[in-house]
């Protein structure tokens, strides 16, 4: 009549189901017309015999749960007998393919007592059960009830033991299942995708992976809830659902990854040429990917890629020399003196130029004529002596100027190379990004599509 419950964690089937039991008394006939035309009678069970045929595999606390219900008797001695009843019966439940999965409950009737030569029991309709009055289940559709009549010898008696078995074949319906756990689980599982995509400076790349992996741990507990705590099979939604979740906690590993590579510098690392050559070179050309204004092209004949690294410091330090060039012919060239600032001046102790003249006394010595000049040498009058200090002094000056433009230029160079490390190494993260998201899509898709033709049968109503 109905499925009342399926418990898959306990293996049991309740349904409610009205027996039909037919038989022939030879000692309740009677005339009608020496009764006053009364053709039938309802007598409790317990006033007449009746066949003592129990369910052999109930589970339930007081074995037989049936109601007992009046015996038909009518006059040609035929009897009656149909009580209802709520049924708890042992089932096994198969959940290799949960929950795309048909299951098989046995009911197995027969007498307690009596053998098969003292009580025959025989099928009425062959086609099985009666399900013509079934109310139907939201959770799973009923496929038929066949029935079979098994006679047993067993090792212990030489007659025969007759049984009746009825085989109750239900499917499950999915709806639920798709829109409860499938759907979230992909969608989850696409949501670990789009981590990928997020920039690694946001901040937020690891902990979406994490808040991923729990949510899919969440819904793992729901699945392992339901199911019974064998060991005979690994449900279907499960080997899935433990799939993503390796996809998800390989993209957090991956992520980790990826954030190291983002964050490292020239301080810290140095990039081996095996990397420059896998993560700047061969894995942008395959997955098409190049940095604004650096076309990165194959040349299979001879190197790996043409945007190398020895071409970009050379680019580097040409650009640094135009600069350097470029300064000096503003200041060196322009005034007409040397860069080349080895040979100093002499400096006073607090180290400037000497502009007093009696200090170029003192080294130079003074004539008669009171003209500064070397000593030994052609004497020059005080305002040219004035005016050839105030020029070295000035030139000094400027090669000073020029010694910190080149320090200052030094240091641009540094910032550039390391700068450009720094930019590599950010880009080959990139790379690993853009990797992870195409395989990680293509497993989840693969592994979707896997498990629904796996199951044998793909029902969503």
């Amino acid at each position: 009549m109905q499925i009342i419950d399926v418990d898959e964690k306990n293996q049991l089937l309740v349904t409610n189901v009205w027996l039909k039991l037919e038989w022939n008394d030879m000692n309740l006939r009677w005339n009608t017309s020496d009764y006053g035309g009364i053709k039938d009678l309802r007598i409790p069970p317990h006033r007449i015999w009746k066949p003592d045929v129990l369910m052999y595999n109930s589970a339930d606390e007081g074995f037989d749960g049936t109601y007992q219900t009046n015996v038909v008797v009518r006059n040609n001695g035929s009897c009656l007998y149909v009580p209802p009843g709520i049924f708890k019966s042992t089932c096994k439940i198969d959940i290799t393919w949960f929950p795309f999965d048909d299951q098989r409950c046995e009911m197995k009737f027969g007498s307690w007592t009596y053998d098969g030569f003292q009580l025959d029991l025989q099928l009425q309709d062959e086609t099985g059960g009666d399900i013509s009055s079934y109310v139907l289940n939201g959770e799973w559709e009923l496929l038929g009830v066949p029935g079979k009549r098994n006679e047993i010898y067993y090792n212990c008696c030489p007659e025969p033991y007759i049984d009746i078995t009825f085989a109750i074949i239900i499917r499950r319906r999915t709806l639920y299942y798709f829109f409860n756990l499938i759907i979230p689980c992909v969608l989850i599982a696409s949501m670990a995708l789009l981590g990928f995509t997020l920039p690694p400076d946001s901040g937020e790349k690891l902990s979406l992976g994490v808040t991923i992996l729990l949510s899919l741990t969440v819904f793992l507990n729901m699945v392992a809830e339901t199911m019974p705590a064998t060991s005979d099979a690994v449900p279907l939604l499960g080997t899935y659902f433990n799939c993503i979740m390796f996809m998800v906690a390989s993209s957090v590993v991956s992520t980790i990854l990826i954030l190291n590579y983002h964050h490292r510098n020239a301080d810290t690392h140095e990039m081996s040429e095996w990397i420059r050559v896998v993560f700047l070179c061969w894995l942008p050309w395959i997955l098409r990917m190049h940095r604004p204004g650096r076309p990165i092209i194959m040349d299979f004949t001879s190197t790996p890629c043409s945007d190398t690294s020895s071409e970009r410091k050379h680019q580097i330090l040409s650009d640094v020399e135009l600069k350097e060039r470029s300064s000096k012919s503003l200041l060196a060239n322009v005034l007409d003196i040397d860069d080349d600032f080895r040979n100093v001046r002499p400096m006073t102790p607090g180290g400037t130029l000497p502009h007093n003249p009696a200090f170029y006394r003192t080294v130079y010595g003074q004539g008669d004529d009171g003209s500064i000049g070397p000593i030994g040498s052609t004497r020059m009058p005080d305002a040219v002596t004035h005016h050839t200090c105030i020029k070295t002094q000035t030139e000094y000056e400027l090669s000073l100027i020029l010694k910190e433009i080149r320090f200052i230029t030094d240091q641009l160079r540094k910032e550039d190379e390391e700068n450009d490390i720094a930019n590599d190494w950010k880009f080959a993260a990139m790379v690993v990004d853009r990797l992870c998201l195409i395989i990680f899509t293509m497993f989840t898709i693969l592994a979707t599509i896997a498990v629904l033709l796996s199951a044998p049968h793909i029902i969503v109503s």
